[in-house]
């Protein structure tokens, strides 16, 4: 075995992974906080690496100041969506509420077809070109920047959920609604936040992993790998979201360079069946126990 290519692979790979674990906190803070899996993560980062295109190459604003407006259009999104669509649902079935994202993940693809037509689009380069070397490891410089710049938002949100007021209500509103109705928190709120603060993540990382690959719209098919990461971790873990990020980000990346690309989603989906066969809640989920 070539030891410094599979070492530059898993480097590339636990970077990638890093961005994965980014999204998978966006799809978990919505999870915890609403009890709602929404299938449309994949296509609000999509929408939102989209509107970085816009800005920073349609109207050739600074790729820097276009970032942040981007995040901000897609944390946006997902607060009109939690708002017009998602909080009229409450009180319907899980299944009723799955298939609303859903329905919202397709309205979301044809606007960005009919808005920026299917054909692929490379993203306005923004990050540093310098190589990057870890030792002897060569490791691309957009994965290594595009790395840094998700672990610098994973700890700012660590931070806030920590520290916070908006952070704590979160947390109570996670534990249990019909107590943090009671401590006087405004439930509702809360909600629309954690869609607000669940979509900035993933757009985030959606403006980074397209940067390094390129945008179309089946871009959001990078949803499933998330699914495959909050499941294996566990739904309402966070620190699940961190850790099978990586282990995901890194598996899929090795078997795409040893067995080839079309080998990189079975990978992860037959480490899915394992998992749930022994952990059904996945490797940090809360294991809930029903009354009958």
């Amino acid at each position: 075995m070539d030891w410094l290519f599979f070492g530059e692979i898993s480097l590339a790979g636990l970077a990638m992974g890093g961005l994965y674990a980014l999204i998978a906190l966006g799809f978990v803070i919505i999870y915890k906080a609403t009890r709602v899996i929404n299938f449309a993560i994949g296509e609000i980062m999509m929408f939102a690496a989209y509107l970085f295109l816009a800005f920073a190459g349609g109207m050739e604003i600074s790729p820097w100041v276009a970032v942040p407006l981007a995040v901000l259009g897609g944390a946006l999104l997902g607060g009109v969506i939690e708002k017009t669509m998602i909080r009229p649902m409450l009180g319907e079935s899980p299944i009723s509420v799955v298939m609303v994202t859903i329905g919202i993940a397709s309205i979301l693809v044809g606007l960005v077809e009919l808005i920026w037509t299917a054909d692929p689009q490379l993203l306005p380069s923004f990050l540093p070109r310098e190589p990057v070397f870890i030792g002897e490891l060569y490791l691309a410089p957009k994965i290594a920047y595009g790395f840094l710049i998700g672990m610098a938002m994973l700890i700012l949100y660590l931070l806030y959920f920590r520290f916070s007021r908006g952070g704590v209500a979160l947390r109570a509103t996670a534990s249990d609604q019909a107590a943090a109705y009671s401590m006087g928190i405004n439930v509702r709120r809360v909600f629309n936040l954690a869609w607000v603060f669940g979509s900035l993540a993933a757009s985030l990382a959606g403006i980074l992993v397209a940067a390094t690959g390129g945008l179309s719209p089946q871009f959001g098919i990078i949803g499933l790998s998330v699914l495959v990461v909050v499941i294996v971790g566990g739904l309402d873990s966070i620190l699940g979201a961190l850790i099978a990020g990586v282990f995901i980000g890194w598996l899929e990346t090795v078997a795409g360079a040893y067995l080839g690309g079309e080998y990189r989603m079975p990978a992860t989906f037959a480490v899915l069946a394992v998992i749930l066969v022994f952990k059904p809640y996945g490797l940090f989920g809360t294991h809930e126990i029903e009354r009958v």
